[in-house]
């Protein structure tokens, strides 16, 4: 039996919780389930087990590997997989992964998987994991999240729907946790103008990560990662000096959007390049995580533009977008130098 290795992203990658990333092979009536951790994002007690691992101590290692036979139950037509052997792979002294493997035992061979994931519970509600299930040749592909946290897989045949859905709703959950993202997009509209100014300021932005998601995603195009993370964090401290500097809206801030969206997409392509899936499993399950990202993208924009239109009338309204401008650059600033030295 194989066991698929997945390397999760550097820290920081993103601003708004941890993610892993669980490859499930099913091998007649065993299961062997692995999850890749990045060390760096983990609550202070896992952590401090992980550290104990590569200082030697069993202990830790069976606390670990705990989390898994406590908080994770596999289910073949209503009767329970019962966990098995495992071990933990923590990789080198500087590595930033951790690795989880653990063998369930089926009563017969596994036709239909039922999985419940409560590791929620221990590493965070903010967590998510990305599934990818092998079986027979044939790959699906899962979401896990701390409200989404049961899903059921026929292995007799593919449920699209349901599995391309799971990443609709991931990239709704990415872009609205996406803080960084998020002020970006809310500092270009503060002084974005009129609307057909903002409309061209969000379509930019919207056309020009959506290419480059998709070049990161298949391969085509690869960028460091701590690159990508400092030149976002260095977008919001632009566009944010730009709102105080300058006594007009620019006339051109399109542009800037389509450029710095363009680094915004390789920050997006972070969750889902890891999984290493074939491209036609890949193809769906960008579709639906862009179109969960854009879903996403224009609640918040359709919960901003009435209050910007509203400002747009008011006296001190030039004074509010310059505080709130300062406070933002000062965030992004902050990020950039946490991002610079990984902080």
């Amino acid at each position: 039996m194989t066991c698929l290795s997945v390397v999760p992203p550097a820290p920081l990658a993103h601003v708004g919780g941890s993610t892993g990333y669980a490859s499930i092979v099913v091998n007649g009536n065993t299961v062997r389930y692995s999850l890749t951790l990045s060390a760096s994002a983990l609550p202070p007690t896992v952590a401090e087990d992980v550290a104990r691992v590569r200082a030697g101590r069993p202990d830790s290692r069976e606390r670990l590997l705990g989390h898994l036979r406590d908080k994770l139950a596999l289910v073949d037509h209503g009767r329970r997989c019962e966990p098995a052997q495992g071990f933990v792979d923590v990789g080198g002294a500087e590595a930033d992964r951790v690795t989880l493997v653990m063998d369930f035992a089926c009563a017969s061979d596994v036709r239909e998987l039922s999985i419940r994931d409560d590791l929620f519970d221990v590493l965070g509600s903010d967590h998510h994991t990305l599934a990818k299930i092998e079986s027979g040749g044939e790959i699906r592909e899962l979401a896990f999240a701390t409200e989404a946290r049961e899903a059921r897989v026929s292995l007799a045949a593919r449920q699209p729907s349901r599995e391309e859905g799971s990443f609709f709703r991931l990239g709704v959950e990415h872009i609205l946790t996406g803080y960084d993202h998020l002020l970006f997009l809310g500092a270009l509209l503060l002084r974005g103008g009129r609307l057909l100014s903002l409309f061209k300021i969000i379509t930019a932005f919207t056309v020009a990560h959506s290419i480059t998601l998709a070049l990161a995603v298949f391969g085509l195009v690869a960028v460091p990662e701590r690159l990508v993370e400092c030149v976002i964090a260095a977008s919001i401290v632009y566009v944010a000096l730009e709102n105080v500097c300058l006594r007009d809206a620019p006339s051109q801030r399109w542009v800037v959007s389509f450029l710095f969206g363009l680094v915004h997409g390789f920050g997006f392509a972070s969750a889902l390049s890891p999984l290493h899936l074939p491209p036609r499993h890949l193809a769906l399950a960008l579709l639906g995580f862009n179109l969960g990202v854009e879903a996403g993208q224009a609640l918040v924009v359709a919960l901003l533009l009435p209050i910007l239109v509203w400002m747009r009338g008011l006296r001190w309204e030039r004074r509010a977008v310059q505080t709130a401008s300062g406070a933002v650059a000062l965030l992004g600033f902050i990020w950039f130098v946490e991002r610079l030295f990984w902080v």
